[in-house]
């Protein structure tokens, strides 16, 4: 890694446009159509009273693999995508312009585990200049160790709590979900073309990460905020294994409402393996 250039590294703004529709499909492909027939699921899925799911904030903003660039001297290929964190700041409209900036704002050197690099996304409406949401992505360049440290680090997420869950929630995710959530704007082939997924050592296309945090994100409405979108204020997790299509989820959750909620989802088909761990949120 060149310490010095990720440091430097200078974004494009990126100008985007979404619709009613791409909020609909993204709703799709989180968890919101579980209960088709339930007013309260219908604002998130019925463009009548339409109403947008808060993590769909995480598709906005999206600087591309920037990690790519030669200039960085980044090993691309061995980069892991490590924990996401999305603050709101007031609930998204269905359709909107938005212009969003990207900055680094950290590396912390892991030595022979490589390096974290933090970058974060400032997302607002393009013409009134309001914020909407700020996104702070953490990446394991797995093959850069020794780079040193530089800026500032978000605290640690911590570890959920060793005593049973005071909730729970089971998900199942579908086979079709990540053809469906691709269509958001991440065409990774790895989520879709089984021989990209083999060459990877997987035996099928996986999930990808940030629709199991959507995931993370309607099952938190669901438990503890009526679905509710206006009550979901900030929330990170820490990605730990992959999800397979057709894996259930179990999401466990320790705290109440109104305040912070701790917690992870399992893979119950999987001898609940954590696919998130170490998560929170905090609702109204």
């Amino acid at each position: 890694m060149n310490a010095d250039e990720v440091i430097a590294y200078r974004f494009e703004d990126i100008e985007q446009t979404y619709s009613e529709r791409d909020v609909i499909l993204y709703a799709l492909a989180t968890g919101y159509a579980t209960q088709p027939l339930d007013p309260r699921h219908l604002r998130y899925l019925y463009e009548k009273s339409l109403i947008t799911a808060p993590t769909f904030a995480n598709v906005l903003g999206f600087p591309g693999l920037w990690m790519k660039d030669p200039r960085v001297e980044i090993d691309w290929v061995k980069m892991l995508h490590a924990e996401h964190r999305m603050t709101l700041h007031r609930p998204l409209p269905p359709a909107a312009s938005t212009v969003s900036t990207n900055r680094v704002t950290g590396l912390r050197d892991l030595g022979p585990r490589g390096a974290m690099v933090q970058y974060q996304t400032d997302i607002a409406l393009a013409e009134e200049g309001e914020p909407l949401a700020t996104l702070i992505t953490s990446v394991i360049a797995r093959a850069d160790g020794g780079c040193g440290d530089w800026g500032e680090a978000p605290p640690p997420l911590e570890q959920v709590p060793e005593r049973s869950p005071d909730a729970t929630l089971e998900l199942a995710t579908s086979e079709i979900q990540p053809l469906l959530y691709r269509l958001s704007g991440d065409l990774h082939p790895i989520h879709i073309d089984p021989a990209v997924a083999s060459a990877a050592g997987l035996h099928r296309p996986l999930l990808h990460g940030l629709a199991t945090k959507g995931m993370a994100g309607y099952a938190l409405l669901r438990q503890f905020c009526d679905l509710d979108a206006a009550r979901l204020v900030s929330m990170a997790v820490r990605f730990t294994r992959p999800v397979m299509p057709g894996d259930v989820l179990r999401f466990e959750f320790w705290g109440e409402a109104p305040g912070k909620i701790q917690f992870r989802a399992v893979a119950v088909n999987e001898g609940d393996a954590p696919v998130l761990d170490r998560c929170e949120a905090v609702v109204t």
